[in-house]
């Protein structure tokens, strides 16, 4: 049997095993120490072992749980429920104001969590029950929530440009640049879309009332306005160091958990309780990461062992004769295909060492590159049947939000992140300009 029909094989059974429900990094990791036993015998499974050694001495590896402690401390200390109420009261008067100002919500929480399990967490217990109480409609609101949450792996701390950083082996500071301008972008085409369809159908999203808003005085506007800065504080903290050199990125991020800690001890609302919440869950989404990490890393180190990264490349470009244009579609297309089945994890530490080479033997920008990649797994969040923020939806929502409505509701969405990935595609400087000029 020939080294490509191993790695069909390989690739093949390791969906098959995931389709058929077995855990992630079960799959991955039974299929790779499988396959370099009958390949090259016990020593096969030293490659594998390199392979995890290699990533464990990567440093930046610390900031996934400090990045994940400091957004559960933001939710279970109900630091965002300012947020909400401060974007609420602002941009209530507008068609849809309130999922607007979710979408805001979305951006800052987006900017003090690397993921979007606390976007989803947030939205679904602060914003779901305010958008019902005031009869926003149910597929209007699965759509804002999961499409917000969504951001949290564009927007740095982005957790996935740390991780495409280590595949790529660029610079985490510039990935993170160039991920705000496209993030920023998409939040904004969201909330155009918000208020275009508030307004042609104002009974989807309806705007705060006159009534209501006599209600709230302006010394209250500004008080919320204030309440809302301290998260601001926890953002600029973190990141202020960390580009101007002060600090690495290791210590950026323990700088981000300390303010996060330092904001709910101010608020008062700091309790073992929280702290408590908080570390048990840091702890299960790390172990979750590190499991999947390892075994991805090593079914990649089998898998580009059979020399499947040349095989590829060489079948799109001279076996299939394609341009690197449509190459790159391809990939991208490949991506939202694999994102239906796979955590953005996994395929980003199975797939991404192949495509990144071929990427980079295209002569395509990786940093750059890694924005379309993150954008699109963005969208693979959000694409039936097996979108990760789909289920996460259907885990935190009330039981009359079912699956049909929460698979409807997203595809107006999905239509805008495809927007923003064909523009930033399109023109690349959205997503370079702000790193060439700032590292400049």
């Amino acid at each position: 049997m020939d080294h490509n029909t191993i790695a069909i094989l390989m690739f093949s059974t390791m969906l098959l095993m995931m389709i058929t429900g077995q855990r992630v990094f079960g799959a991955i990791g039974v299929v790779a120490v499988a396959a370099a036993l009958m390949l090259w015998g016990p020593g096969g499974t030293d490659m594998g072992i390199t392979a995890v050694f290699k990533v464990m001495k990567w440093t930046p590896l610390l900031t996934l749980p400090m990045f994940v402690f400091m957004g559960y401390v933001m939710s279970e200390s109900r630091l965002a429920d300012d947020l909400y109420k401060m974007f609420h009261v602002w941009f209530g008067p507008l068609p849809g104001g309130l999922a607007v100002g979710t979408i805001m919500l979305m951006v800052m929480i987006s900017c003090m969590n690397g993921l979007s399990v606390a976007g989803m967490a947030i939205g679904a217990t602060i914003a779901l029950p305010e958008l019902a109480r005031r009869n926003y409609d149910k597929l209007m609101i699965s759509g804002v929530i999961q499409a917000g949450s969504s951001l949290g792996i564009l927007i740095p701390p982005s957790v996935v440009l740390v991780l495409f950083s280590l595949i790529a082996k660029v610079p985490v500071s510039d990935l993170w640049l160039a991920g705000v301008m496209p993030g920023l972008l998409m939040a904004t085409l969201f909330v155009a879309y918000i208020v275009i369809r508030a307004t042609l159908n104002p009974s989807l999203a309806p705007a705060m009332s006159a009534e209501e808003r006599a209600e709230i005085t302006w010394a209250e506007r500004f008080r919320l306005l204030r309440a809302g800065l301290l998260p601001l504080f926890i953002f600029v903290s973190m990141m202020v160091p960390f580009l101007k050199g002060w600090a690495s990125l290791t210590e950026a991020s323990v700088i981000g958990a300390l303010a996060a800690v330092l904001a709910a001890v101010l608020k008062r609302r700091f309790t073992w309780n929280v702290f408590e919440t908080a570390t048990r869950n840091t702890l299960a989404i790390t172990v979750m990461f590190m499991l999947i990490i390892t075994a991805a890393l090593s079914f990649g180190a089998v898998f580009d062992g059979l020399g499947a990264g040349r095989a590829i490349e060489n079948f799109f470009l001279a076996d299939l004769g394609l341009g690197p244009w449509q190459v790159l579609i391809l990939m991208q297309l490949s991506f939202l295909v694999m994102g239906m089945f796979l955590d953005d994890t996994a395929m980003l530490v199975i797939v991404a060492p192949v495509y990144v080479g071929l990427a980079k033997a295209l002569g395509f920008d990786l940093v750059w590159y890694g924005i379309l990649y993150t954008i699109t797994c963005q969208i693979a969040y959000l694409t039936p049947p097996f979108g990760y923020n789909l289920f996460l939806m259907k885990a935190m929502a009330p039981k009359d939000y079912t699956l049909p409505i929460i698979y409807r509701s997203v595809f107006p969405f999905v239509l805008v992140m495809t927007l923003t990935l064909v523009l930033v595609m399109v023109f690349p400087q959205v997503a370079l300009w702000l790193p060439e000029t700032v590292l400049r």
